[in-house]
């Protein structure tokens, strides 16, 4: 037993001297590998300066010829042109990836059609306004949620195509204007002979019930001021009239206030009815921000360093091959 102990404890010595030599040697190569990167900066210093220089230089042209901005356009659907919306967008981006310029400048109207890039259409998702008012559409979301995830729901296409506003956002190579961009583009979303029949039987629709309502409101009034008169007519005459709960003015005076009511709500359908794809707000030049490593006066310097850099390595290892070879 005795015998045993002082060899394991060499070995252990002999493994650890292993290891501390092998951990000296890992951060010598360390050491070496960053003298040989110094070394190679400092003996082409000239050149990676320059390279660097260069890269930024082209890197901020580009970047000046190169900026893009993006535009976006608030819209209500009216008359439940969603789809038509959709559809339209649709046309409109695909004839830009077909580098359809004809289509855009003469049928669209926009003025410099190559630098119109892509567009899209998204939904506002606002499930609240979507169920205002509207209990088919509180109904369905309920019944819809029965079966499924409420969120997965609210967001499936299917449901947030119809939420009453929605986001045009669209990209271009220079600075626009409405009159360029936003007004075309407006137009030929409006530009639909069956919604614009649709438009025009729901707005005569809106006035016709707007001039009902006034008349029913009027006929109330004139039954409120023969009540007000007898009311002040029995005063005069020191009578006491009673009124039971047959005269049903308290009803006379709600139906009165609900109609006042609609009829506000009327008048501002007509505002926002004027359009089939009514605009609410137009933001337009903000410019697209990149990130650091996405800014091409970053990009192009690193790449031409990377580049020198890999010529000189393969050139030194051309050459120690070269001279392997010959010997």
């Amino acid at each position: 037993m005795s015998t045993n102990q002082p060899s394991n404890a060499d070995n252990q010595e002999i493994d650890l001297s292993q290891i501390s030599k092998k951990i000296g040697a890992f951060f010598e190569g360390i050491a070496t590998k960053i003298f040989n990167i110094l070394f190679f900066i400092k003996k082409n210093i000239l050149i990676l300066s320059i390279l660097f220089v260069l890269g930024v230089g082209i890197g901020l042209f580009l970047e000046r010829k190169s900026k893009s901005y993006n535009n976006e356009i608030i819209v209500a659907p009216n008359f439940g042109s969603n789809d038509y919306l959709y559809s339209k967008i649709e046309l409109i981006n695909s004839k830009i990836k077909e580098d359809d310029t004809l289509f855009l400048k003469n049928v669209v109207g926009i003025k410099n059609p190559k630098k119109f890039k892509e567009i899209k259409v998204q939904p506002i998702n606002d499930v609240y306004k979507f169920i205002d008012n509207k209990a088919g559409n509180f109904e369905l979301i309920k019944l819809m949620a029965e079966d499924g995830d409420l969120k997965k729901i609210i967001e499936e296409s299917t449901t947030s195509k119809n939420y009453p506003f929605h986001r045009i956002q669209f990209t271009t190579e220079h600075l626009t204007s409405n009159e360029k961009t936003v007004k075309p583009l407006l137009n030929f979303l409006n530009n639909s002979d069956y919604y614009k029949i649709i438009q025009r039987e729901y707005l005569n629709n809106i006035k016709i019930k707007i001039k009902e309502n006034d008349s029913i409101i009027s006929q109330i009034d004139g039954v409120l001021n023969s009540f007000s008169s007898a009311v002040n007519g029995s005063q005069r005459n020191e009578k006491l009239i009673y009124y039971n709960e047959n005269t049903q003015l308290n009803d006379v005076i709600k139906t009165k206030n609900d109609l006042v009511n609609e009829q506000g709500s009327h008048r501002l359908e007509l505002v926002n009815l004027d359009k089939i794809i009514k605009d609410n707000s137009t933001t337009i030049n903000i410019e697209e921000v990149k990130g650091v490593f996405g800014s091409l006066a970053v990009v192009f310097p690193l790449f031409f360093i990377f580049v020198f850099v890999m010529i000189r390595y393969f050139t030194a290892f051309y050459r120690k091959q070269l001279a392997k070879s010959n010997q």
